[in-house]
């Protein structure tokens, strides 16, 4: 069992890495897009994490 266990843990840390990594390359490209408002900005990355399975909680409810 404990090599099911190392094999899965290491599995979901390669995935989650790999999602964060994206996000981060995402979040940049965002940032570096000068046709964006600022407002706009803050609104791609909010759906950045939207799109992860995560929320803006009480700061994004506009």
């Amino acid at each position: 069992m404990k090599l099911y266990e190392d094999i899965l843990t290491k599995a979901f840390r390669d995935i989650v890495e790999t999602q964060c990594y994206q996000a981060l390359q995402q979040i940049q490209a965002i940032i570096e897009n000068d046709d964006l408002s600022d407002f706009d900005c803050v609104e791609a990355i909010v759906r950045v994490f939207e799109k992860m399975g995560s929320d803006g909680g009480s700061r994004h409810d506009f």
